[in-house]
């Protein structure tokens, strides 16, 4: 919880914490003392993590929940909106390739490390290519 409440505190400290207040519909003093990783009454409650994040753009405080929790936090790259046709065609050109290769590694009835390892290597780029085709789909 300290490292959740310093980030807090840090990232309220280096925003103008008189317009975020203002943004955040309380007063600074109040804002102030919430994020006070010093201040044993600081109470930080998921709307005001909500609302820092969203006016200030700081993923400090997220990436430090995560953190205490063991898990991290990554940007999620958006897929490159293309011709719908395009993003079928490729779609469906990756799940053949899914499909041949766990054929030939089925082949013998079993499935090694490697033939595992291309499987899923293609089921990657197979996912990839379907959130190309949604991402297309969905400003089509």
């Amino acid at each position: 919880m300290q490292e959740f409440l310093r980030a807090c505190d840090a990232a309220v400290e280096d925003a103008n914490t008189k317009n975020l207040a203002t943004l955040m519909n309380m007063p600074p003093v109040s804002l102030l003392q919430r994020a006070n990783a010093n201040y044993d009454g600081a109470w930080f409650n998921v709307k005001h993590l909500y609302a820092l994040i969203l006016h200030t753009e700081d993923m400090r405080p997220l990436a430090a929940l995560a953190g205490e929790f063991g898990y991290s936090i990554v940007k999620a790259e958006a897929p490159a909106v293309i011709d719908i046709h395009q993003a079928l065609g490729r779609a469906v050109l990756e799940f053949a390739e899914v499909t041949v290769e766990t054929n030939k590694a089925m082949a013998d009835g079993r499935v090694n490390q490697v033939e595992r390892a291309r499987i899923l290597r293609e089921i990657d780029d197979a996912e990839r290519a379907l959130a190309q085709l949604k991402a297309s789909v969905k400003v089509a």
